[in-house]
């Protein structure tokens, strides 16, 4: 028979194996730069965690591009001051890859039609200048946070 300690530490063993329990040690010559990689750590942590909870889509913005037939679809059915919300949150949808665009030096109206016009993850890569598939070249974005900056953003 199996112990009570032996059953114990079996279970925070397989907790560790399921749960993905790691130790990361992270070092620097300077404690500025030590300051940095942590706080990128801890972003990377974060970023993890909300994708593990809620699921990745392509990053670079084409998410919210992607929602765009079904708000256009929505504001055909409202009027009055509810049209003229669902038409500013449209155009909102599209600053995200705008703004990553012209940050590369690229026309961001350019490269939203591009986008737009693209099929499943086709997107604007800013720091290889070029169109790819965005999920094959790990651009991606936690759902979580997707979600999350559009809600505070409205």
């Amino acid at each position: 028979t199996t112990s009570d300690y032996d059953r114990e530490k079996l279970q925070e063993r397989l907790a560790k194996l399921a749960g993905g329990v790691a130790v990361i040690k992270v070092g620097a010559p300077t404690e500025a730069e030590m300051k940095s990689k942590k706080e990128a750590l801890d972003d990377a942590i974060s970023a993890t965690k909300a994708a593990v909870a809620e699921g990745i889509v392509p990053g670079g913005g084409l998410a919210l591009l992607r929602c765009i037939g079904a708000v256009t679809e929505e504001e055909a059915r409202c009027e009055g001051d509810e049209r003229t919300g669902v038409q500013i949150l449209r155009r909102a949808l599209e600053v995200p890859v705008r703004q990553i665009a012209e940050n590369s030096a690229a026309d961001g109206g350019v490269v939203i039609a591009r986008m737009i016009e693209g099929k499943g993850n086709f997107g604007f890569d800013a720091g290889r200048k070029e169109y790819v598939d965005l999920v094959e070249a790990g651009i991606i974005d936690p759902t979580k946070v997707v979600r999350i900056a559009l809600e505070n953003a409205v």
